[in-house]
């Protein structure tokens, strides 16, 4: 499974990005998927979880009410709409997928897609 994301770059505080992570390779093993984000110094944390079918999702405290996960299966693509945002959002960003097979489990990681937001 190969993840790639995009949609990245400079915005101002209060600006809208939305980000994508295409898919490809054995997609329809993927048990479900999440975006993280990494500040500078600080430690990778998830922004936002999403079952395979899209039933359920879950985000950090820092996003609820600002971000949106999302997935097309038809198109094996997962988006992040991020609105509101802020500086403390600048971070890369990376997708990440996690699939079974058989007994076993295997993560997946995306190159990461930088966002910067100034003030």
């Amino acid at each position: 499974i190969q993840l790639v994301e995009s949609g990245g770059g400079l915005v101002q505080a209060g600006d809208s990005l939305r980000l994508s992570c295409a898919t490809s390779g054995s997609t329809f093993s993927i048990n479900s998927m999440a975006w993280y984000r990494q500040a500078p110094g600080k430690q990778r944390e998830m922004v936002a979880f999403i079952t395979n079918d899209g039933g359920r999702t879950n985000y950090a405290d820092s996003v609820k009410g600002r971000f949106a996960i999302s997935i097309d299966n038809a198109n094996d693509t997962m988006y992040l709409q991020m609105n509101s945002l802020k500086p403390e959002d600048t971070a890369v960003y990376y997708c990440y997928a996690f699939r079974t097979w058989g007994d076993a489990g295997y993560d997946y990681w995306g190159q990461g897609t930088q966002v910067t937001v100034s003030s």
